[in-house]
């Protein structure tokens, strides 16, 4: 009887999966920063879509599986500029809010304990932890801005186009975050100096280690003079 596959086995499978990719996308003619640049770009459109098919299967406002479960709020939610009406439990993060009831997955889950700084949005420009804030606490009037909200269309917002020249990332996991941490810390005052501007990013962990990268791409979007939510 043949047994599950060993690690090894599925760790060998996905880095097949990669390659193919890869190669797929060397075939079109892409390379690894425009294959990239797509990928961001898509983003928003892929999920406002997925949002929307969400609304179609459940017959009800999104979060609530077509009827309010036991204690569930109604929560207003200002995402991206699109305001966003929720039934939601009290104690669902803003984080759980965008992933899983706004289908806004470019925000990620990382250490879920506010230390890595994969999670990190906007509230009234200001950057925040989204796995240690309440949904509820983000309502109201409070404008909240995610890694889907930065670009116009096609056209990237500065920092994101910053990353994309000085290759500031690597696995990518991190880079939402990054990049919404530098949107904010431009619109707080970015300081000139690499070693001040690595404290200000130092909650954002990157475990590719890119940080020599990431603080150029900052230096670059800072002398563009551009750093508030486009």
């Amino acid at each position: 009887m043949t047994g599950p596959p060993h690690e090894d086995e599925r760790q060998e499978g996905r880095e097949d999966t990669v390659e193919a990719r890869t190669d797929a996308a060397a075939s079109d003619g892409l390379d690894r920063r425009t294959f990239i640049g797509v990928s961001i770009g898509a983003v928003p459109v892929l999920g406002w879509a997925a949002a929307g098919a969400r609304v179609a299967r459940t017959g009800g406002p999104i979060g609530t599986g077509g009827a309010a479960g036991a204690g569930a709020i109604p929560v207003s939610l200002r995402v991206n500029g699109v305001e966003r009406k929720l039934m939601l439990d009290p104690r669902v993060t803003l984080l759980e809010a965008l992933r899983e009831d706004l289908a806004l997955t470019g925000t990620k889950e990382g250490c879920d304990h506010g230390q890595c700084g994969a999670c990190t949005v906007l509230i009234d420009g200001r950057r925040v932890l989204s796995c240690l804030t309440l949904a509820v606490a983000a309502g109201g009037a409070r404008a909240v801005t995610t890694i889907e909200g930065l670009a116009k269309g096609s056209d990237l917002h500065p920092v994101q186009a910053a990353f994309l020249k000085h290759d500031g990332f690597q696995c990518g996991y991190c880079t939402p975050g990054q990049i919404m941490s530098a949107v904010g810390l431009l619109s707080e005052g970015c300081p000139s100096d690499p070693a001040e501007i690595r404290e200000c990013m130092s909650g954002n962990i990157c475990r590719c280690g890119a940080y020599p990268n990431i603080v150029a791409a900052v230096q670059e979007a800072r002398g563009a003079g551009k750093g508030g939510p486009a």
